[in-house]
């Protein structure tokens, strides 16, 4: 999917409403305060770097696709700066970020530990880390054999798995937290969102946040 198309899924119906879902669940997760540094690893188009930064946070995303960046930084909206860059080597000083986050990016890199012994090197205080969560019901529909769409050859992340990542990492206060129960984006699939607790472990969005420990 072209770097257009892909973040036009933003302005549907459904695209809007889990997009302002996730948001929200790594908005309350990090708590940031105003003037504090973001890095968004794997920010394609920029969808969440350009959340965060309009919400006052000193944002800079990184990305390896030269496209999804061309993208990203036409369409800045509160300063916020785009970076080429892998998340297995990102190109920043240890502790150069207060903030990380990372939405599902690392669902598609096989080589997912070092890529999160990267993103806890450059975040001072606090990470947000995006998956897919295998428990889902988006899972069944959309990551079975291979997956479909944009979800082909993405890895979809058990807690157990997820736990096991974290192990042995200077890591605190490890939490996992889903959203999007029913991917569908109705009305009933927004109301059961509403009542139910980021604390259930069926959501199509998995999120392993936590402090980074010096």
């Amino acid at each position: 999917m072209d770097a257009p198309a892909y973040d036009a899924w933003y302005e549907t119906p459904r695209g809007g409403w889990i997009g302002e879902v996730e948001y929200r669940l790594l908005h309350r997760l990090l708590a940031p305060s105003p003037g504090e540094s973001l890095v968004d690893v794997g920010c394609g188009t920029g969808y969440f770097s350009r959340r965060f930064a309009r919400d006052g946070i000193s944002v800079t995303g990184i990305d390896p696709s030269a496209e999804m960046l061309r993208f990203a930084t036409t369409h800045a909206v509160a300063n916020e700066r785009y970076l080429f860059g892998d998340a297995r080597a990102l190109p920043f000083a240890d502790r150069a970020f207060d903030l990380c986050i990372s939405v599902t990016a690392l669902c598609f890199i096989q080589e997912q530990a070092q890529a999160l012994a990267e993103i806890l090197r450059i975040t001072r205080r606090r990470f947000a880390i995006g998956l897919l969560n295998h428990a889902s019901l988006l899972y069944l529909q959309k990551g079975r054999q291979g997956g479909q769409g944009a979800y082909r050859g993405a890895h979809w992340h058990t807690a157990a798995e997820v736990r096991t990542l974290f192990a042995g990492l200077p890591v605190t206060r490890l939490t996992l937290s889903t959203v999007i129960f029913l991917p569908s984006g109705t009305k009933f699939a927004q109301l059961c969102e509403r009542c139910l607790p980021a604390r259930l472990p069926f959501g199509a969005f998995l999120v392993a946040s936590g402090d980074v420990v010096r």
